[in-house]
């Protein structure tokens, strides 16, 4: 939870210095804050075997940096930060939330008009005087305005990634109390939705009495909605509620059943039971009075007649049709968390990334994956550092060079003895649907990406059109995060999903499914889709640090949620395989 904490306030002063314009600082304070998102370790535990000289180790962090780490673990504070806050006392991270709100935006609405959070940035707004400023003016004021109410359509929930470390820390404490016989969570982080309302933990135990008590004296929490004898509600430190239960271990099954959801699919399963004479509930099956299922979901299921539902595809979306013994047609086989064997979009030193290519791709073998591939900004993205035809040329041969070098080290190994590093570029679809790189350097490439990354806010027909014109470049083999949203930021492009569809059909071209908490892009309902249009898709990360390559478990959770198999998604294929596939 430390790392974290530390992220959050790094990401805070990156976007206070942004504010005051301070050259190059923003940047640096960002990555390290990417950085500690996706460290595997607790920091703290560094520092405490390491010292200062373990945290300068971690990508991004140089001398300055660690001072303030180790400052905030041994005070609980970083005085840089407190003093930026008493700078400028705006919620610089709740403003610049908006899409099209930036912290130099923040920075001009502080200094002349005094707008320091969201409230009073929409009372200003509706009130017109925004649009007075200069700069600004009437479309400005207009988009901020369809910001703010796009957010309020989104508030209460957080994302499933921001979420995610601290429900497999509070497993972990619960875990370590030695009380436990069982724990899992449940609820919409079990299904594992994109974004969570609150965190919901069942337990069995001997003696709940201690394990309350326990988890009390040690989850720091601000507010405490309730507490029983099995049962506490709280509100923790971090901003989201939590209630835990301790349930009889005869009855785990049944109440992870109803504890994870959907409120659809529950209501479904119990219209079933209660056809059959059964009563469901979270306490168990009962035929009458007798309880004859309950410890475990599978034999919940099976005494209904159906087959054990993943916990992703539980929406009432026709999987119990399918999960029905009598039928027919049968449950898909989605893919496993462990399927995946190599990831496609990862970015390197070369266009700002935190890590050399020789360490993106040891970090994927180390992994267990077969192959890596990278896939470099391209020049019409400047803010990323975005490489030029001859920049490229020149990484292709380091790549060159290290495949070779892997080649001989891993012919005398076991594990990974035909690794290779794929060379490929995140290209930029221009507004009028060309690529921003020249198609002899594109076709040297194992695989191109191409993406948006300007000029979102085309009309319907145009933006659709500039997406076929792209898929319709023989170089182009894969469209990044498609639909373009930034989840409770920004929402999808303007387009006709099912041209779209047909064209990437019809040109053989592969979908991304982004890893990326802030995107899943696709999402579920448009991974489902795309599967019954017979379009391939893959899972990528967009890692811009070795670290993130771990985020492909929220990819793999979309692709599972989406009912995809492993024939629908083209990382799920050995090498040469997937290289047949390319156009």
């Amino acid at each position: 939870m430390v790392n974290q904490e530390l992220a959050k306030i790094f990401q805070r002063i990156s976007l206070y210095l942004a504010m005051r314009e301070v050259p190059f600082k923003p940047h640096a304070y960002e990555r390290v804050a990417f950085a500690l998102e996706s460290l595997a370790e607790d920091v703290g535990a560094i520092y405490k075997r390491d010292g200062r000289k373990g945290l300068a180790e971690i990508p991004g962090v140089g001398e300055s940096i660690a001072e303030k780490i180790e400052e905030y673990l041994k005070t609980g504070n970083i005085r840089l930060y407190e003093q930026e806050v008493k700078r400028m006392p705006v919620d610089v991270e709740e403003l610049t939330s908006l899409e099209g709100v930036g912290p130099k935006m923040v920075a001009d609405l502080y200094r002349k008009l005094k707008i320091r959070n969201l409230k009073e940035l929409e009372r200003a707004a509706r009130a017109k005087r925004i649009r007075k400023l200069p700069r600004f003016g009437e479309k400005t004021e207009r988009n901020i305005l369809e910001a703010i109410e796009f957010a309020k359509r989104r508030e209460g929930r957080k994302l499933l990634g921001d979420i995610y470390p601290f429900v497999r820390d509070y497993e972990l404490l619960l875990k370590e109390s030695g009380l436990i016989q069982q724990v899992s969570p449940a609820g919409s982080f079990r299904r594992m939705r994109e974004t969570v309302g609150d965190i919901d933990l069942l337990v069995t135990s001997r003696d709940p009495k201690k394990v309350i008590a326990y988890a009390l004296s040690h989850i720091p929490y601000e507010k405490l909605w309730g507490k029983g004898e099995t049962k506490i509600s709280l509100r923790s430190t971090h901003g989201f509620d939590i209630d835990i239960r301790v349930v009889p271990r005869k009855s785990y099954g049944s109440a992870l059943q109803y504890f994870t959801g959907s409120k659809e699919h529950n209501i479904a399963t119990r219209r079933i039971a209660i056809e059959k004479g059964l009563k469901l509930s979270e306490y168990g099956l009962f035929k009458g009075k007798k309880m004859i299922a309950g410890q475990t979901e599978e034999e919940i299921y099976n005494a209904m007649g159906l087959a054990w539902i993943s916990p992703e595809m539980r929406e009432n979306q026709g999987e119990i049709k399918l999960a029905d013994t009598r039928c027919p047609q049968k449950l898909p086989h989605i893919i496993g968390y462990q399927d995946i064997k190599g990831d496609l979009h990862c970015h390197s030193d070369w266009d700002g990334g935190d890590h050399s290519i020789e360490e993106m791709a040891a970090a994927a073998m180390r992994m267990g994956y077969e192959y890596i591939g990278i896939a470099d900004h391209t020049k019409a993205l400047h803010i990323e550092h975005g490489l030029d035809e001859k920049q490229l040329e020149q990484r292709n041969k380091e790549i060159d060079n290290l495949n070779s070098k892997f080649e001989a080290r891993n012919s005398k190994q076991i594990q990974n003895p035909k690794f290779k590093i794929l060379k490929g570029v995140e290209a930029n679809i221009l507004k009028d649907g060309s690529i921003d790189i020249k198609d002899e350097v594109l076709a040297q490439m194992d695989f191109v990406i191409a993406g948006i990354h300007s000029n979102m806010k085309m009309d319907r027909q145009k933006m659709t059109e500039r997406m076929i014109k792209a898929m319709r470049n023989p170089n182009v083999d894969i469209i990044s995060h498609p639909t373009g949203r930034i989840l409770k930021k920004r929402d999808e492009y303007q387009i006709d999903f099912e041209a779209f569809l047909k064209a990437a059909k019809e040109t053989g071209t592969i979908l991304e499914i982004s890893a990326w908490p802030e995107r899943l892009d696709l999402n579920d309902q448009n991974i489902r889709r795309s599967k019954e249009a017979g379009v391939k898709m893959i899972i990528n990360t967009d890692s811009h640090n070795k670290n993130q390559l771990h985020l492909m478990e929220f990819g793999i959770a979309q692709a599972r949620r989406g009912w995809a198999e492993k024939e629908d998604i083209i990382n799920c294929w050995p090498l040469e395989k997937l290289l047949k596939y390319f156009k």
